[in-house]
């Protein structure tokens, strides 16, 4: 299951810039640089993934997706609060997604 995490990590990642206007739109307009957030998100992710992998830096790298997921909650609550702007997808599918920001860092933290 490392690998799952792993390779969603870094697949979820690469998202970012093969597709940043979608990520922009999730952005709080509260924070800045909404850009160079995207991008330093997604190459966390990335990083964070194939790190995760490596047996020398797991532990550590797990701790690193717990914080990453942490710092991109507000996003998410920011989707669910404003389902207008996301009407592509289903209000239900934005208030889901919180507790599944949950089990992604249960899933993390099985690694620490």
């Amino acid at each position: 299951m490392k690998w799952v995490l792993g390779v969603f990590f870094v697949l979820a990642g690469a998202a970012h810039f093969v597709r940043p206007a979608i990520y922009m739109r999730i952005m709080p307009p509260y924070l800045p640089w909404h850009r160079g957030l995207v991008y330093l998100s997604g190459l966390c992710e990335v990083a964070l993934g194939v790190l995760v992998l490596i047996p020398r830096y797991s532990v550590p790298a797990a701790w690193g997706l717990i914080a990453l997921l942490i710092a991109v909650f507000p996003a998410n609550v920011h989707m669910a609060m404003n389902p207008r702007s996301f009407s592509m997808i289903s209000p239900l599918l934005l208030w889901l997604r919180l507790p599944l920001q949950g089990v992604l860092i249960a899933w993390a933290y099985a690694y620490t």
